[in-house]
């Protein structure tokens, strides 16, 4: 495993919120979906780039099961089509299933309904040593409602409490929790829907109910900016990922969950003793 300094280690000031409570709200407009900070400028590079962090998460998430004193959860939101599902399958391709799944958050059913909204949420949190993945999370309820007008102003605040304390929660019991929201233009956005449209391979992936809520661009926008602002935290901030390209989009991702990993500064466990004088005949 690459102990050498990550030569993406960029500074984050603009794509990063933990001020929540100081003051200082998240301005989504002022990050371009189309920037690429993480890009050396070649294509074939990023790629090559990926496929090496996408092995060292490999290689880290090992230690990480070893050891089994930490746990990883990687939140994932993002509007329709922002590349959730890529980015699982671009930035963890060579992990064993066995240390890191993925979750894909659908609507509450019944049983879910009749808990608050959280009870769910905690049951799919990594155990030790796994890496867990939310496609879509708990923040689905701190934005659906929001942009339907389903929660006033002071049930959103107050979820936006339980959510920080939730999620203080977790990392004071050694979960590690990295929130990133893909950040797409409305017009990356119409290209692929449109190609699900056009291609009968990816037909199954649209929704008229897509058209619904892309009118709604500019709710989601501002709910989105809104929940940053309200639970960017020291111990949970939000990283705001430009996805208009979907190799870059993989590339910062992994970049950070392979940072967060090192930072552990994992080691194998001691070895048995016992092992020293072992002869296997």
């Amino acid at each position: 495993m690459s102990s050498t300094p990550d030569k993406r280690d960029i500074d984050l000031a603009g794509y990063r919120h933990s001020s929540a409570g100081k003051g200082k709200p998240f301005d989504l407009k002022r990050v371009d979906p189309a920037a690429k900070p993480f890009s050396s400028g070649d294509k074939s590079q990023d790629k090559a780039a990926l496929s090496a962090l996408a092995l060292e998460i490999d290689e880290l998430q090992n230690l990480l099961f070893a050891n089994r004193k930490h746990r990883l959860l990687v939140v994932l939101q993002g509007l329709d089509t922002s590349g959730k599902d890529g980015t699982v399958r671009g930035v963890f391709s060579n992990t064993s299933p066995l240390g890191v799944h993925a979750v894909a958050w659908k609507a509450p059913n019944e049983e879910e309904l009749a808990h608050d909204y959280l009870w769910r949420i905690h049951q799919q949190v990594p155990r030790a040593g796994e890496i867990v993945v939310f496609n879509r999370s708990h923040y689905e309820d701190v934005l659906v409602p929001v942009v339907n007008g389903w929660l006033s102003a002071e049930q959103t605040a107050q979820r936006y409490a339980q959510i920080n304390d939730f999620e203080r929660l977790l990392t004071e019991n050694g979960t590690v929790v990295l929130k990133f929201m893909l950040h797409i233009s409305k017009d990356e956005q119409r290209v692929r829907l449109q190609e699900r449209v056009d291609d009968p391979a990816k037909n199954w992936k649209f929704s008229m109910g897509d058209l619904a809520v892309r009118k709604q661009w500019d709710a989601y926008q501002a709910a989105y900016a809104a929940a940053m602002s309200a639970t960017g935290t020291a111990w949970a901030p939000w990283t705001v990922v430009p996805a208009d390209s979907k190799t870059h989009r993989n590339l910062m991702i992994a970049t950070l969950v392979v940072r967060a990993l090192r930072e552990l500064k994992l080691q194998p466990p001691p070895a048995d003793p016992a092992l020293a004088k072992l002869k296997i005949e």
